[in-house]
């Protein structure tokens, strides 16, 4: 490796005091370092071997997002808490980034969520997600109905506060609060779980990667208008009313992570669950 791309969380590193000494360490090997935060709007230098990303799981995902036009091989360094996505801790940064340079890690794609939201005009906004597309209410705090369409056939409808259709890697986040499975983030599938549903017998459903699910919004109780919000990896992009829908799919695009340790996804559930 010779050039990487630092992204920082600036809240996890206020002073910049840690992106500072990764770059100090990463020049003083013979790299190129570039910090994003310099970085114009949308202007990604191309040929990045890799991006650093310092702060937790929530940078992570931001740094997904923000790149995706280039997408980057990417590592992050945890200023966070759990971090699921973010390996490396700061006492083993100087080690991590002598295994990189030397080419001492393996690779991992990771798949992403497509989400094209269709309105009563016709028009669609799309967006794309690592982690999930959540679905819930935006007003009053009243149960929604939704309709659930797998591949254009009828489901089920849920009468619940939303419902969360998530990727593998996205199994241990908000999915996993509300009652998700983990699954290991190397698997291809997609995954439905609904919020806070009003039965007792409804669970998370597991569908094929190359499924495609469809949530339409349609009168709600009494025949009012419902309106929901939809959420990209916790950002709002989206919002839809009766009559109008969400179609959710494997998107093209993929996140590349480098992995360094040779833990399991199994061995690092266990140590975060112990902590």
């Amino acid at each position: 490796m010779k050039h990487f791309l630092i992204y920082t969380n600036q809240m996890k590193d206020k002073e910049y005091q840690i992106t500072g000494e990764v770059k100090r360490l990463l020049e003083e090997k013979g790299q190129q370092v570039t910090l994003f935060s310099e970085l114009k709007s949308g202007e990604i230098p191309v040929h990045m071997d890799a991006m650093l990303v310092l702060g937790g799981d929530g940078t992570v995902l931001q740094a997904v997002r923000e790149t995706k036009t280039e997408p980057i091989p990417l590592i992050g360094i945890n200023l966070g808490t759990l971090g699921f996505l973010a390996q490396i801790e700061p006492a083993g940064i100087e080690e991590a980034l002598d295994r990189l340079i030397a080419g001492d890690y393996t690779r991992e794609e990771r798949m992403m969520l497509q989400g094209q939201a269709v309105f009563a005009d016709g028009s669609v906004r799309e967006g794309f997600a690592l982690n999930d597309i959540v679905i819930t209410r935006n007003g009053p705090l009243q149960m929604l109905k939704l309709n659930i369409y797998v591949n254009g056939r009828f489901l089920h409808q849920y009468q619940a506060d939303g419902v969360i259709v998530t990727t593998p890697t996205g199994s241990t986040g908000y999915s996993l609060s509300a009652g998700g499975p983990l699954i290991a983030p190397g698997a291809k599938l997609l995954m439905l779980t609904p919020i806070c549903p009003h039965t007792l017998n409804q669970r998370s459903i597991i569908f094929s990667s190359e499924d495609v699910i469809e949530i339409e919004i349609p009168e709600g109780r009494d025949g009012q208008m419902q309106r929901v919000s939809a959420s990209f990896d916790g950002v709002t992009s989206a919002y839809i009313t009766t009559g109008e829908r969400i179609r959710i799919r494997k998107s093209e695009q993929c996140a590349e992570f480098i992995l360094m340790n040779q833990e399991s996804f199994l061995d690092v559930l266990n140590r975060k669950m112990s902590e």
